[in-house]
């Protein structure tokens, strides 16, 4: 982007009524009682720290200890009361704001309807005037209360809504946070007498909170990836950035279009990706009947799954790969579905591949070969349902090994964790605030290990919680300090907090990693609330290294959070953790600037984000799938799948083995990690082989070797042992290897992985 370039008298115009408005900021959340009213009142009062004149109006606690507490000293402009169906209404009182004029109005219910003869007819043109009058707003909004999600929350809770305000309102605001709640603290809250609220409506199942739950969260990664987008683009970067999926379907107007369309919604719904359909189309070319009826079915097909219809115009058949690279790279395309290629080498030597010419052009895009099954077998291409089985007889007696296993599982301690997108979010001050809570409770609550690096507002937050010693392990002539677990279930309190998850122990300790001890802590009955980063995620250590250029070292496997009873967002936006930052909330002030040129750049924040609005939104979809909802977002899964990954060569396996495992989970699939070579010996790679097999375990996959005397065996072998297994897709790097392995493996899925370094390519500026 050229920044000396003159701005457009509209430009000046614009920049300048910018100057004169206030600004808005919305916090959203899954349901009422989720915590939006306590995080707004909570940032008033930072804000009235910092000398900003704030005042509220129209806010409603609800008579929730918590939220009244944050009530405090701020200033109260009076709002107009008045009654509707019998019950009391809050309307802001406008007149009174203007003479007031406050730097910042805090306001609750974005979607209130005004009582009639109002000045404006709704809460949110109320706030318009405000903005226009430089007064900025902080207000709080659900989910299901934005007219882009009213109808799918219907559909899928039952839950009828009324006031509502437009699908475009997020986009109006300066910034959105959401205020993530489990369906269990909601419970929990309503249990208690908090919320206000009939326990047996619909509103309140815990599949429906999960549903809405689910909603808010890819509604904000969706806007997330917007504001994303506008950075990168404003920045000059190129390609996808590592946080979301985006698939791009190539189909022709022919009886099996359909399938490969078909085919592209799942992927992309299991991905969580959005998805672009393309067909080429020679210039002046007219089509014939049937090819017109093939058109219009794909078209409404493509209109029916949420998708983006093109037509591509091509001269010649050898510019095809060209014309779909430039297409995929322009939209940011993740991932290209083709179809096998059904050419003999003869012709692919005359007209040339398409599959090879795409291969050839692209450097950080996956392409995708449908499987080929049906011409070839007759068999279904398009998943056929899978029967869930019926549940036992309820009288039917269990078997030892059941009780032992049911046991186990009523004896362990509870795991709840606190996941956020960076340092600094607020993980550590939230699980802390939740165990002063429980303490009120008369729950014996303990701190095992807290980390605060200094942070102010986090220490002040210990409150009443007692802190246990560490332990002392001697190292290298050195004394280090680390969580002494063995006392920790010695003196059996009810709830341990851990803080940082993915810390690796000292050398010595009795298990290596700090999650380990954590699992030692609920095998012994004591409940865990622990706190962790999205990069620290084993799974995504390679896009989260794509992202920020910076390789996490310290991971934890992605069955950690499947093995936690709640996992909970702590979510903020990139410019407030900048703020806080800058103020040294976050590392002192000495690394600040540092910070703020790495890992902390706008850029990465805003894809971090995004990376973790996007896992928590996939595990609250699993949790939903495991109830056997058929109301989850990305719809059941109804194809058995199992995936081979076909590993050839020591460097950047480890990569391709995560990348398997990513895409085995969203698909819940059985996955294999087969890893062929021509003979190696040396004692060094015995020691890499190891450390596969390890990571390939600990995902949850299966790992196998073979060696083989010549190189050109691989492609048959592979295929071979991957047909003989079953396999419905394999995945595979993008090298030299591809096009001898295709002709054996027509009737499998192939996912042809980009190569890793390439992606570097979307880091750097365009020239």
């Amino acid at each position: 982007m050229d920044v000396f370039k003159r701005k457009t008298p509209e430009e000046i115009l614009l920049s300048i009524s910018k100057l004169h408005r206030g600004s808005l900021k919305i916090y959203i959340g899954a349901v009422s009682g989720s915590g939006k009213t306590y995080h707004m009142l909570r940032e008033g009062h930072n804000l009235k720290g910092q000398g900003i004149d704030v005042v509220i109006c129209a806010v409603s606690t609800l008579q929730r200890p918590e939220t009244v507490e944050q009530l405090g000293d701020l200033e109260r402009v009076p709002s107009i009361h008045w009654m509707k169906d019998g019950v009391e209404q809050k309307d802001l009182n406008l007149e009174a704001l203007l003479e007031r004029n406050p730097e910042v109005v805090l306001v609750d219910g974005l979607a209130h309807q005004n009582r009639e003869g109002a000045q404006f007819p709704t809460r949110l043109e109320d706030i318009k005037y405000l903005l226009s009058h430089d007064i900025s707003v902080i207000s709080t909004v659900n989910v299901y209360e934005l007219e882009g999600t009213k109808e799918v929350a219907h559909k899928l809770t039952g839950i009828e809504v009324g006031c509502c305000v437009p699908s475009d309102t997020l986009e109006l605001a300066d910034e959105v946070r959401l205020i993530d709640a489990t369906p269990e603290t909601i419970l929990t809250r309503l249990g208690e007498g908090h919320l206000k609220g009939n326990k047996d409506a619909a509103l309140f199942q815990r599949g429906n909170l999960g549903v809405l739950r689910e909603l808010a969260l890819r509604l904000v990664a969706e806007d997330v990836n917007d504001s994303l987008e506008a950075h990168r683009e404003q920045m000059g970067f190129q390609g996808p950035s590592g946080a979301t999926e985006r698939i791009m379907v190539t189909t022709q107007y022919h009886w099996n279009g359909s399938i490969y369309v078909r085919r592209g919604q799942q992927i992309a719904k299991r991905l969580n990706g959005d998805l672009h359909v393309v067909t080429l189309r020679k210039k002046g070319k007219t089509l014939t009947k049937e090819a017109a009826a093939f058109r219009r079915s794909i078209m409404k097909l493509v209109e029916k799954v949420n998708g983006k219809f093109e037509e591509l115009p091509i001269s010649f058949r050898r510019c095809i790969p060209q014309i779909l690279v430039d297409y995929a790279n322009a939209n940011h395309v993740t991932r290209i579905i083709l179809g096998h290629s059904k050419q003999t080498k003869w012709q692919t030597f005359l007209q040339g591949s398409v599959i090879n010419g795409v291969l050839k052009r692209t450097k950080n895009i996956d392409v995708f070969l449908v499987a080929d099954r049906a011409s070839q077998e007759g068999e279904r291409i398009l998943p056929a349902h899978i029967h869930t089985p019926k549940e036992p007889y309820k009288f039917r007696r269990l078997s030892k090994q059941e009780v032992e296993a049911k046991i186990e599982k009523i004896k362990r301690g509870r795991f709840k964790v606190y996941i956020g997108a960076a340092p600094g979010v607020g993980k550590t001050y939230t699980m802390l605030r939740e165990g002063n809570d429980l303490l009120k409770k008369g729950i014996d609550v303990k701190i095992g290990l807290l980390e605060t690096h200094g942070r102010i507002e986090t220490t002040q937050q210990v409150g009443d919680l007692d802190i246990l010693p560490r332990a002392e392990i001697q190292y290298q002539g050195v004394r280090l300090q680390e969580m002494d677990t063995e006392a920790i279930i010695r003196l059996r309190p009810e709830v341990v907090l851990v803080d940082e998850l993915a810390h690796t122990n000292v050398p010595g300790s009795t298990n290596k990693k700090r999650y380990e001890d954590v699992l030692d802590i609920l095998e012994a009955g004591i409940s865990v609330i622990s706190t962790v980063n999205v990069q620290h995620l084993e799974s995504l250590n390679d896009a989260v290294e794509h992202i920020t250029g910076i390789r996490v070292r310290e991971t934890v496997p992605d069955s950690i959070l499947r093995a936690a009873d709640e996992v909970q967002l702590i979510d903020v936006s990139p410019q407030s953790l900048q703020l806080r930052m800058r103020d040294g909330k976050i590392y002192a002030m000495v690394k600040v600037d540092q910070a703020l040129n790495n890992f902390f750049k706008t850029g990465n924040l805003i894809a971090l984000r995004e990376l973790a609005l996007r896992e928590i939104a996939d595990d609250v979809d699993e949790r939903l799938e495991s109830m056997e909802r058929k109301s989850s977002l990305r719809g059941p899964w109804r194809r058995k799948e199992v995936i081979y990954v076909c590993v050839t060569e020591i460097s950047q396996a480890d990569r391709l083995i995560r990348r398997g495992f990513r895409i085995a989970h969203r698909l819940k699939a059985v996955w294999h990690v087969s890893f062929i070579v021509a003979r190696h010996t040396n004692d060094e790679w015995k020691t890499k082989l190891e450390m596969l097999e390890k990571l390939t375990i600990r995902l949850g996959g299966e790992f196998s070797y073979q060696e083989v005397l010549n190189r050109n065996q691989i492609p048959r072998d592979f295929a071979a042992t991957a047909s003989k297994a079953g396999a419905t897709q394999i995945i595979v790097w993008k090298t030299d290897l591809i096009k001898k392995l295709l002709p054996h493996a027509s009737k499998m899925d192939v996912l042809i992985v980009a190569d890793y370094d390439s992606w570097q390519t979307s880091r750097n500026r365009v020239k």
